[in-house]
């Protein structure tokens, strides 16, 4: 069953992405993201697992790769009431899920850490299944919902050059 992960804090990229394993392998990469705030982070999370931050969410250097390993590791959407803008481009070119909340929400008690939940992309809606709470976030306009569908951006070209491509 997917859970909450509840963020406190800054969440910044090197958080995400430690420089010291930059050079790494992404599977090594991802065993060292988010241990600095959340050690149990890495080996604990499940595919289709939620993030919670706080405001400006990934803050920090433009590393590609901050976004690149929450995706590696099966996360399903990242949800803050506002993202660094870097952090946001690369995470939807990269196909990542990123929403905002409206900051009055963070403050609901049912939005804890380990909170068993369900994620919906299509109605953009978050569902604490421990009290059947449903939570609306702010959608994704149509062409961006339909690039993190296909996969991030280069999918997205790549698919779109092949359906123009086919009618020429």
């Amino acid at each position: 069953m997917p859970r909450l992960w509840r963020l406190e804090g800054t969440i910044d990229t090197d958080v995400l992405a430690p420089g010291y394993y930059m050079k790494s392998p992404l599977p090594e990469l991802a065993k060292h993201c988010l241990e600095a705030v959340r050690s149990d982070f890495s080996h604990s999370v499940n595919q289709g697992d939620v993030i919670l931050a706080n405001a400006n969410m990934g803050v920090g250097s433009s590393r590609e790769q901050a976004a690149e390993v929450l995706k590696y590791l099966g996360i399903a959407a990242v949800i803050a009431p506002s993202f660094a803008g870097i952090f946001y481009r690369n995470a939807v070119n990269l196909g990542l899920p990123v929403f905002t909340i409206d900051e009055v929400l963070m403050d609901m008690p049912t939005l804890v850490d380990g909170a068993k939940v369900k994620f919906d992309f299509d109605t953009a809606e978050l569902q604490i299944l421990d009290d059947a709470t449903s939570i609306s976030l702010i959608p994704f306009p149509g062409f961006l919902k339909e690039l993190i569908l296909d996969g991030g951006l280069v999918p997205h070209l790549e698919k779109r050059f092949q359906t123009e491509g086919s009618s020429v």
